[in-house]
This record gives structure tokens, C-alpha cells and sequence, in this order.
């Protein structure tokens, strides 16, 4: 058989093995588009002539060639995160912790300093003082609810980058972000906020100048404790630059968990009102508990102008409270009463769900950090889910009874 020959077969004639890996793959470009975006699990891709590979490659032209580079199905979850949060373009992380140490990275260089909240999530904490410290990036913390001590940071420093959290994690504390913005670009410092506890529902940081919001999508925007990611909303030319960085770093997120969380961002506008007044309930009910020392919920407090940054009414389904005189093994107890609620290391999910930020999400404290911040080992957080808040209410009133410290009320 000649070469001919064999370009000329027709596919059904071709030996077993070539059909087996063949058939029903590159099919012609369909006449029509399916209502839900499809899955592309596909490493590569592939073109009709090489000098589009080129182009796409040369960054010449849209397009796909290697889902290190861009997947259509990631893409798509791009466009939708941008959209919700008003900003020009995204892109997407392998996780929310991926998604922070690229926009950070992102922005500084050996010899740039940082203004950060002294009340982040413990592993950004982490990062800024394990990492990036041994890469020359000093970061100096800051009370980020005390405006005189950010503007003398940011005047004594001359930052690169100011971090800081929409609703922090996990004492719930709301910044004034206009005003801290404000302050920064005057020392034209980039603002960079993280905005998982609020979702794009509650919050868009960009509307009010911030240069970049990051959430972790395996939160509110995935929403169903099924998919992990992370994702940087900012301008097109940033995205650019992060992309090139995530060429080479890799942290790229995969196309089924970009399927997974779009699909759970059609449900976020539910889900988050639907949270966000069980939330309320439940703080309510908790601070009038004899047992719980403290109840940290943004719905309870008097903002201030801090408040002008919220879409509506609605304060997040998160909240933090303390049980009054517990020790780690009171916390302890207390998740091991609970039968509703869920013991786990995340947040967002359609169920609500229980930690002790001192064991799990600031473990990378050391135990005066945490007593500095306020995290005590009494100190229990709160993802408020979807569930009938008399349920939620119930559970948690029969796990406070039988987790009461010995000499509490209840004992």
C-alpha cells in the first residue's frame, strides 16, 4: 500500500488500532452552540494551518493551543468572574492561595514593601511572612480599621502594594475601603483586596478604585465544596502579565473544576441571599446566648462609612463567635456535638459549616499572633449554609449546652 493510499483511505478501513484512537475525535465545526459551555479536557489543541499555532503562540492572535496557555472552558469562567465584578479581565488559579501568591508576585520585586492587614486569612499572613519575606519583600501590618495607622504605614513605607480583605477572615472586620484606597494611590500603591467572604453579590471592590480582587473560588462562587480555585479580577493588561506568569509557574485551573465552579456561579445570587439572612438569624440568636462571650457579624455592627461599600442590605452568610472561658477542647466538643452543621477547612457551601480558625485556617500563627489579633482558642467560625435557620439554630444550641466549659452556666 502506498502513502497515497493510505491518505486516501476511508476512516472505517483503517486498522483497529488507528480506529480506536481516532474515531469520533476533530469532528467539522458545528452550525450550532450548545446552551451550556462545554468541557474541553483536551492538553492540546490543534489548527487547520501552522501559522495560527504561530500567532496564538506569538500571542498575535485568540486562540488555544495548550491548556497551560488557555482552555476555552477556563476562559469562560473567566468572563463570567469579570462580569460579576466589573473589571476589564480575569484569569483563573489552581487555587485561592495560587491565585494570591501570583497577584502578589505579580507586583513586587526583592526591595518592595507592602502594607497589609494585620487581620488576613492565616496562610496569605503566612505567605507575606514566610515567603515573600525570603525574597526580599518586606511587609509591614497594619489595623486596617485604623485609618491614621495606614496612612503613616503607607507614608513611612512607600508601598508597592496595599493588601487587605473586604470582610476579614475570620473576625469579620470591614474596612473602609474608598478612604484606604484613596490613601494608597495618592503614594501610587495598587490596592488589592480579597474578596471571598463578600462575593461579587455583596462587594466589588473595583468600583470604588481597587486595582485587584482575588477570591478563592472554591467558595461562594463554586459554592458546593466540589471544586478548587482561585481567581484575579483586574485590568487586561495585568491579566496579560499574570498570564505569561502563569505559563511558567503552571498554577493553571483545570477545565472540569472551571465547569464546576461556572456552573455554581449561576446559583451564587441564591445561594448568597439565601446565606446571608440565615446569617443574620443566627447572629442574632447567638448574641443573645448567656454562653458565647462575643458574636462577630458585619450585620451587627455600626459600620460607619465602611458600610457605603455593600450593594444592599445584605451582610454575608460568615460570622465568627467566641464561647465564653472555652479552652481548645471546649471547641473541640462543641464541633463534635454538632449533627447539621459541618466540621470542615472551607467556607461557602450550600451547608453550613464549622471551624476553630486556631486549629485549621490560622494555624500558621503562632499562638502570640493570634492572641494579638484576638483568635482565641474559644473562638469558633461560622459558614452560615442554605439550610431552614431553625435547624441550624437548633444544632447549634444543642452542641453550646454540651460544650459549656465546667463552671459555665448550662454546666
Amino acid at each position: 500500500m502506498t502513502v497515497s493510499d493510505v491518505d486516501a483511505q476511508a476512516p472505517a478501513a483503517r486498522g483497529f488500532a488507528s480506529r480506536a484512537v481516532h474515531a469520533g475525535e476533530r469532528p467539522p465545526h458545528p452550525d450550532f452552540t450548545p446552551t451550556v459551555t462545554p468541557i474541553y479536557p483536551a492538553a492540546s489543541f490543534s489548527s487547520d494551518e501552522a501559522a495560527t499555532v504561530d500567532a496564538v503562540f506569538g500571542n498575535e492572535r485568540e486562540g488555544y493551543v495548550y491548556t497551560r496557555y488557555g482552555n476555552p472552558t477556563t476562559h469562560a469562567l473567566e468572563e463570567a468572574v469579570a462580569a460579576l465584578e466589573g473589571t476589564e479581565a480575569a484569569i483563573a488559579f489552581a487555587s485561592g492561595m495560587a491565585a494570591v501568591h501570583a497577584a502578589i508576585l505579580n507586583e513586587v520585586q526583592a526591595g518592595s514593601r507592602i502594607v497589609a492587614s494585620q487581620d488576613l486569612y492565616g496562610a496569605t499572613t503566612a505567605l507575606l511572612r514566610n515567603i515573600f519575606a525570603t525574597l526580599g519583600v518586606k511587609t509591614t501590618f497594619v489595623d486596617i480599621l485604623d485609618l491614621d495607622q495606614v496612612r503613616a504605614a503607607i507614608d513611612e513605607t512607600k508601598p508597592r502594594l496595599v493588601v487587605l480583605e473586604t470582610i476579614s477572615n475570620p473576625l469579620l472586620r470591614v474596612a473602609d475601603l474608598p478612604a484606604i484606597v484613596a490613601l494608597a494611590h495618592e503614594r501610587r500603591a495598587r490596592v488589592l483586596v480579597d474578596n471571598t467572604f463578600a462575593s461579587p453579590l455583596l462587594v466589588n471592590p473595583s468600583r470604588f478604585g481597587a486595582d485587584i480582587v482575588l477570591h478563592s473560588s472554591t467558595k461562594y462562587l463554586g459554592g458546593h465544596g466540589d471544586a478548587t480555585g482561585g481567581v484575579v479580577a483586574t485590568s487586561r493588561s495585568r491579566v496579560a502579565d499574570l498570564s505569561e506568569l502563569n505559563k511558567l509557574t503552571g498554577g493553571i485551573l483545570g477545565p472540569f473544576e472551571s465547569w464546576l465552579t461556572l456552573r455554581g456561579i449561576k446559583t451564587l445570587p441564591l445561594r448568597v441571599r439565601r446565606q446571608s439572612e440565615n446569617a443574620a438569624a443566627v447572629a442574632r440568636w447567638l448574641a443573645a446566648q448567656p454562653g458565647v462571650a462575643k458574636v462577630n457579624y458585619p450585620g451587627l455592627a455600626d459600620l460607619g462609612p465602611a458600610a457605603a461599600i455593600f450593594n444592599d442590605e445584605l451582610r454575608g452568610g460568615m460570622l465568627s463567635f467566641e464561647i465564653g472561658g472555652a479552652e481548645r477542647e471546649d471547641a473541640f466538643r462543641f464541633m463534635q456535638a454538632l449533627r447539621l452543621c459541618v466540621p470542615a477547612t472551607t467556607l461557602g457551601d450550600v451547608y453550613s459549616l464549622v471551624l476553630q480558625p486556631a486549629m485549621s485556617s490560622h494555624r500558621a500563627l503562632t499562638p502570640e499572633q493570634r492572641a494579638e489579633l484576638g483568635i482565641s482558642e474559644g473562638l469558633i467560625r461560622l459558614s452560615v449554609g442554605i439550610e431552614d435557620v431553625e435547624d441550624i439554630i437548633a444544632d447549634l444550641a444543642r452542641a453550646l449546652a454540651v460544650s459549656a466549659p465546667v463552671g459555665a452556666a448550662g454546666r
